[in-house]
């Protein structure tokens, strides 16, 4: 008698991309500019300046743990109550969401409308797993929020990036195996968060920066990242 193939198998799985789960701040747009300019404000009303290569190590965390770190630098860590630390995030935050009014769809990077086409026509889930909670506003601001499956309020799990929560959060929300999953961030913190899931990592950015952290792949900008190009990611780097 033969034996079964794989492809017969009833437990195989056909190497195919599940779902993609997006970073959103560097990846979909660059809303961090306008993070940097609300940060440096309350910076300077605490009398902490700072620098945009400060402002790097911002990136991917959530909006406590960036105030936490300013306060920090400033070695003011210990000056606030918890109260008052929440009403300096939320006037940031405040200041940052009144920035975001002038966003418009022709602030979406090149190549991400096209590729959320591809996979919506394939069948293939997109997934926001950003640490901003103004996600849904920022989507809806750029016209693509009827073209993600989900997206993943970063209160929704227990720990940010670079633990794997929010990008597992993410798969389990559409039904999808974490290793067939693509991550596509643009932080440290963010890579570190998909292989920690699991999943295939590809950095848009400096490769001495992304690839140190995990990034499997990493791209200068979004322009060549296709569903072909993730295609060939997966089959490269995955099963």
């Amino acid at each position: 008698m033969k034996g079964n193939t794989a492809h017969e198998n009833p437990l195989y799985r056909e190497c195919t991309i599940e779902a993609v789960i997006f970073d959103l701040d560097g990846v979909i747009t660059d809303t961090a500019e306008y993070h940097y300019i609300a940060w440096k404000q309350l910076g300077q009303e605490l009398g902490i300046p700072f620098d945009k290569e400060f402002n790097e190590q911002l990136k991917g965390i959530s909006r406590m743990q960036s105030l936490e770190r300013i306060l920090q630098l400033g070695g003011q860590d210990q000056s606030y109550s918890q109260a008052e630390k929440a009403d300096f995030a939320r006037r940031k935050n405040e200041h940052y969401v009144s920035l975001l009014d002038s966003l418009t769809p022709e602030h979406t990077y090149p190549g991400i409308r096209e590729l959320l086409l591809e996979l919506r026509s394939a069948g293939i889930p997109a997934v926001i797993a950003s640490a901003s909670k103004n996600a849904p506003q920022i989507l809806r601001a750029l016209g693509l929020e009827s073209l993600f499956q989900y997206v993943v309020h970063p209160d929704s799990v227990a720990h940010g990036k670079p633990a794997p929560d929010l990008f597992l959060r993410g798969a389990v929300e559409v039904g999808a195996e974490a290793s067939r999953c693509i991550g596509i961030e643009d932080a440290q913190a963010g890579i570190q968060a998909i292989k920690a899931a699991g999943m295939i990592a590809i950095g848009i950015g400096e490769e001495n920066v992304l690839k140190p952290a995990g990034a499997d792949v990493v791209m200068k900008d979004t322009g060549g990242v296709n569903l072909s190009f993730l295609e060939e990611t997966l089959q490269a780097f995955g099963c």
